[in-house]
């Protein structure tokens, strides 16, 4: 299992973001914004800049943490704009060397009261994945999604259902996210669901890692972020069962815990933020030494 991370949550300049990760002594990074701006969105000259900063460091990027039909956009957003950002990742992805992208199904629809509503316009979701999805498999690259608050993080049989519908798109497991995401199946207010049950029933589909802890407060949607670990998102065992099932991609860390991606009011001093994310890496290592696993530069295996 090679390591990496979300190293915009430590810094917004790729500067920043290089020194982490080699602090880490890591080799990869899930890019995602530089400067605020998603990678597929900076203009060719930042972008060039954001490129050349991580080849001189040596940097690999494992992922592109795209934007591209995420929780914010809505099913009849323009179609045009998506498929534009789409071909703009898969150029920018040729160019980095990365054949993952990490997209999402779109926003779920829901009534004033946060209620999904009766129809979630699948056909239309469905539809325009399919074409966003071509967009990166005609070039041998591969799509993930995201199980987050988009429709197929909506549960299992959601998931299931749209990789069903979509072919070529395969999924990035989030750890936190199932404790962080209402079960749908269920009434208000909504429990969480259930990490372990999650990855039991989706793993086979699996083939890129995002670490995340935490939970929602299902009475008041509050969320709280925590070290690898130490909350209710069964990362030691998802860990632990991904190195008994030979499990051999990336394991990129998202701590949420000084800035968290969706939430501008969830902010930290620069110092604050490098700190946290250096000690959730080095949590990260030492939970998976103590699965047994040999953790040296930036991979964990089998001794």
């Amino acid at each position: 299992m090679r390591l990496a991370g979300f190293a915009d949550e430590a810094a917004d300049e790729v500067e920043g973001q290089v020194r982490v990760t080699k602090a880490l002594g890591w080799k990869w990074i899930e890019a995602r914004n530089s400067g605020g701006v998603n990678v597929h969105d900076l203009p060719d000259r930042d972008f060039e800049s954001f490129r050349a900063a991580l080849e001189k460091a040596g940097i690999g990027v494992c992922c592109l943490g795209s934007s591209i039909a995420n929780w914010g956009k809505s099913p009849d957003e323009d179609f045009a704009a998506s498929l534009a950002a789409a071909r703009r990742a898969a150029d920018r992805m040729e160019v980095l060397g990365t054949r993952l992208v990490r997209i999402m199904s779109y926003a779920v629809l829901v009534d004033p009261e946060g209620n999904p509503l009766p129809d979630q316009k699948k056909r239309q979701r469905f539809q325009r994945l399919r074409e966003l999805c071509g967009v990166f498999t005609e070039r041998g690259m591969t799509p993930v999604h995201e199980n987050c608050f988009n429709y197929g993080g909506m549960g299992v049989e959601n998931t299931r259902e749209l990789l069903s519908e979509v072919p070529g798109l395969k999924l990035v497991f989030d750890t936190g996210n199932p404790s962080l995401t209402p079960d749908f199946t269920r009434p208000p207010p909504r429990p969480n669901q259930d990490s372990w049950e999650s990855w039991t029933a989706l793993r086979d589909h699996v083939v890129h890692i995002h670490v995340k802890d935490g939970w929602r407060d299902p009475g008041t949607g509050a969320e709280t972020y925590v070290f690898p670990g130490e909350g209710p998102s069964r990362v030691k065992d998802i860990l632990a069962d991904c190195a008994a099932r030979g499990y051999s991609g990336w394991l990129t860390i998202e701590p949420h815990m000084a800035v968290v991606y969706h939430d501008p009011t969830v902010s930290s001093p620069a110092a604050a933020r490098e700190a946290v994310y250096l000690e959730y890496g080095r949590r990260l290592q030492t939970l998976l030494a103590s699965l047994g696993l040999e953790v040296r530069d930036g991979e964990a295996r089998r001794p």
